[in-house]
């Protein structure tokens, strides 16, 4: 493991390179030095970015955002291959009519087993993540994806599109588990919101080529290309992932938890397109030195996969568990019953082939568009707002396609189309790019990786949930599984309201401090993090509330 010396005027006898390479420097936590020293100026410039500023902002958002672009195509695609004909003519196993009921399961088999190998992929993370890195860990997820979709676009039986979907699944649940950490670690606090909900627009922009891409391949009906290319197609956004990650710096934040602080110190001023002696540069390296310095302190003889079920000041367990809860809200709020059924439920509703596909499209493209209102509100609203708002908006969204399904009368079924188109814009507000948000927000570094890693899996493990039991419902209680949804949204409201603190315009190392005046004080994290009083972390009273402001006085006297 690589270290560098500290900055200049914080070097003690603990800070030259270490003898072992598995052994981490200790770290110095006060202040580097406002003079410049260009000797150390020039060593930072060895280890710099390639990009800076706005240029390596843009780039970052780039790439990250073609990860989920990725990741939403590869989501909507066999929304309408399902119904294709010569998807049907080389997997009879999905044609559901009345000579083969069982083939509700079938079909929903082959959508969901994709989920099954995301939750593998997302488990993995919790042994490679923090020792791969962010990158090399993205670069895995691509390559294996292309692997995934190189067989599922040559399968020519049922078991071989069933294995090829799971392997693709499993790149990525790599990458969903590790490109909302990267890109958050990577942002400042006042724009981190609206940054990672603009991947969340990017997954409704893959679902909406996703769509349209089919619609035009529908036309191909005397070759297997018709949906043979659309699957392969995503093939191309993830090579672009790829290869645009390595133009990109690691997140400063594991490279100060590996002892990489030249590093990291390099990134941040990249990232802030300032100078280390710059007071913002020095007060971020300030804060990631220290939380990395008070987390092994505390953890020291624990692993990170430990240290999540350890409770304390750091309430780590609490914070994992609400992103954990936070994912399989997403999941059963029914947005999936849409996505992936978007052709097939239209085509319930009474519309011929290419009706359907044309209003599932045009559904994408508004769910896009939907999405980008999400990306004005985050920083402005907060987090909690919008998930109680939209929250609201699809239970009562769900009730009405109940009583609507209940009616099935020929109007009925034109309001319930819209309705689909609704409930699409209430989930885009609030619910798509929050849940890859608030997860990578609400824990502490040290176990950044790991409870990524879960909640991405509980995201995996509801989303097989929605997707498996999707047909089957509706072949056996029809209009009621809207009933089981609008319930489900009904439970999200009071638990969000009462156990889920407000993040927005906090940095990830604020919220330690956060959950730790909640400790201190016995009182609920949720209220704590909406008061105005509470210290931004490396300053001297957030040092204090930490517990670290001996070990800084113990450095000052060295």
């Amino acid at each position: 493991m690589s270290t560098s010396r500290s900055p200049p005027s914080t070097r003690s006898g603990h800070s030259g390179p270490a003898n072992d390479e598995s052994e981490k420097q200790s770290y110095d936590v006060r202040m580097v030095s406002q003079a410049a020293d260009p000797a150390y100026e020039a060593e930072l410039q060895t280890v710099a970015p390639r990009l800076r500023g706005r240029t390596l902002t843009a780039a970052l958002a780039f790439v990250a955002g073609t990860g989920f672009t990725l990741f939403g195509y590869d989501q909507g695609v066999m929304s309408a291959l399902l119904s294709a004909g010569q998807f049907e003519k080389v997997f009879p196993q999905v044609v559901v009519d009345d000579a083969h009921p069982g083939h509700a399961t079938l079909q929903s088999f082959v959508v969901a087993i994709y989920e099954i190998g995301c939750l593998v992929g997302a488990l993995s993370n919790l042994w490679i993540g923090d020792r791969l890195g962010r990158r090399k860990t993205i670069v895995i997820g691509g390559i294996i994806m292309i692997i995934g979709a190189i067989l599922q676009a040559t399968s020519f039986s049922y078991a071989q599109l069933v294995v090829a979907r799971i392997i693709t699944g499993l790149g990525n649940g790599l990458n969903t588990s590790t490109v909302p950490a990267y890109h958050a670690e990577c942002s400042p606090a006042h724009t981190r919101g609206s940054y990672i909900m603009l991947e969340g627009s990017l997954i409704t922009f893959g679902i909406m080529i996703s769509y349209w891409i089919d619609f035009a391949l529908f036309w191909a009906d005397k070759s297997s290309a018709q949906w043979r290319v659309p699957i392969a197609i995503q093939i191309i956004f993830a090579v672009v992932m790829i290869v645009g990650i390595f133009f990109l710096p690691e997140s400063p934040r594991w490279l100060a938890a590996q002892g990489r602080e030249k590093e990291c110190l390099a990134v941040i001023c990249a990232l802030e397109d300032k100078e280390y002696t710059d007071p913002a540069v020095q007060h971020t390296f300030l804060g990631i030195r220290e939380a990395i310095a008070i987390e092994e302190r505390k953890g020291s003889n624990r692993s990170p996969l430990r240290e999540i079920f350890t409770q304390g000041p750091s309430q780590n367990f609490r914070r994992v568990a609400l992103g954990v809860v936070v994912q399989c809200f997403q999941q059963i709020t029914g947005i999936n019953l849409i996505t992936y059924y978007a052709t097939l439920l239209f085509e319930r509703l009474g519309l011929d082939d290419v009706k359907s596909r044309i209003i599932a499209a045009c559904n994408g493209t508004e769910y896009f568009l939907a999405s980008l209102i999400a990306i004005a509100l985050i920083d402005r609203v907060g987090r909690r707002r919008l998930m109680l708002f939209t929250a609201v908006g699809q239970m009562a969204t769900m009730i009405l396609l109940a009583v609507l399904g209940a009616v099935d009368t020929s109007a009925a079924q034109v309001v319930s189309a819209v309705l689909l188109f609704v409930f699409n814009s209430f989930f885009a507000v609030g619910w798509l790019g929050m849940t890859w948000l608030y997860p990578a927000e609400i824990v502490g570094l040290r176990i950044r990786a790991p409870a990524n890693a879960f909640s991405t899996a509980s995201n995996w493990i509801f989303n097989f949930m929605v997707v498996m039991v999707t047909g089957p419902s509706f072949n056996n209680i029809n209009w009621g599984t809207y009933i089981v949804f609008a319930a489900l949204n009904a439970f999200i409201i009071p638990v969000v309201y009462f156990f889920f603190p407000e993040t927005a315009g906090r940095s990830l190392e604020d919220m330690d401090v956060v959950f730790a005046v909640a400790y201190k004080e016995g009182v609920s994290p949720v209220g704590v993090s909406l008061r105005k009083d509470i210290p931004s972390a490396g300053t001297p009273e957030a040092d204090e509330i930490l517990g670290v402001s001996s070990t800084r006085e113990d450095r000052e006297k060295e």
